[in-house]
């Protein structure tokens, strides 16, 4: 086993988290939030699921219940209630009083994840594993808000956390190496395949990523193909999973804007936002969440069969 990959335990070996992972506490209940937490349940954790207000976390337990419900019709032997029953809702930030591992997943915001895990090193236990799920932003930077910066790590999962197996571990320039291990034990107790990133803008995949969905939008606004043609040259002529815009909607295009004006600010003009997707997100067209992005969705979350956007990005 390489010292820079480690492949994810077998099913089996994910039947419950012992040590570090057995409460865990998510703060923030978004796409990803609740995607990590129903990561971790589903593999035996108790996990506190933390948002602004309890309100927020219980509306984020009823999405995953549909999610779950749905699962289950295509995998009978989805555990829906026994998942369900190990993630509790909370509305404060003191919740994590009791958690041994705390991953934070709130909007990519440095302030805002500052000012967070400034209140994390008072409230959280002093041997839990603080971490921050973050695409793109400085793990050096978020963890210089505490007075530990050793005990902060980054986590890069990818959604849909249930079906993507990679997460890059991110190592700050404090961060100490028994929190790398155990960031990393803590992953894989969950199913995950890990990688160790240095703390470098984008990391490793959101650099690559993100280079290829922006040039798919200056092919779209140079008018070389519309969108539902780029995805499927993108899908089938290079065997991705799924095609730029397609995985752009299911990511947030705000998000993706964020990223790469992050990294465009870093590492140069090679990472400037193409004018069409910055008009979509000024538009309110963040994607799937908001039923608009590049393609239209209906009431159930289904992209509209020839809803993308034209050549030169025209509706």
């Amino acid at each position: 086993m390489s010292a820079s990959a480690r492949t994810a335990p077998t099913p089996a070996a994910q039947e419950a988290l012992p040590c570090s992972g057995d409460r865990v506490a998510v703060i923030g209940a978004g796409i990803m939030g609740r995607g990590i937490a129903r990561a971790f349940a589903s593999a035996g954790a108790a996990v506190t699921l933390v948002d602004a207000d309890d309100t927020g976390a219980r509306a984020a337990i009823d999405v995953l219940r549909t999610d779950l419900t749905r699962g289950a019709r295509r995998d009978p032997a989805l555990d829906v209630e026994g998942t369900l029953g190990r993630i509790r809702p909370e509305g404060t930030l003191e919740a994590v009083g009791e958690a041994s591992a705390v991953i934070e997943c709130v909007p990519e915001d440095l302030d805002l994840k500052r000012g967070i895990f400034q209140r994390l090193a008072e409230l959280a236990p002093r041997d839990a594993l603080l971490s921050t799920n973050t695409s793109a932003l400085p793990i050096t930077s978020i963890a210089s808000a505490t007075a530990e910066p050793h005990r902060v790590v980054g986590l890069h999962f990818f959604n849909p956390v249930h079906r993507m197996k990679l997460v890059e571990v991110i190592a700050g320039l404090a961060t100490g190496e028994a929190t790398v291990t155990e960031a990393r034990a803590l992953c894989e107790r969950a199913g995950k395949t890990t990688v160790r990133v240095t703390d470098r803008a984008g990391f490793v995949t959101s650099r690559v990523n993100v280079l290829i969905g922006n040039e798919a939008f200056h092919l779209l606004t140079e008018g070389v193909a519309d969108a539902e043609e780029i995805d499927i040259a993108l899908t089938n002529g290079l065997n991705h999973p799924m095609g730029p815009f397609e995985l752009i909607d299911l990511v947030g295009l705000d998000t993706r804007l964020s990223v790469l004006r992050s990294l465009h600010e870093s590492l140069g003009d090679r990472f400037r936002p193409d004018p069409t997707l910055v008009s979509l997100v000024q538009a309110g067209r963040l994607g799937r969440k908001t039923g608009h992005g590049v393609y239209r969705y209906d009431e159930d979350g289904a992209r509209i069969p020839g809803s993308g956007l034209k050549q030169g990005g025209r509706p």
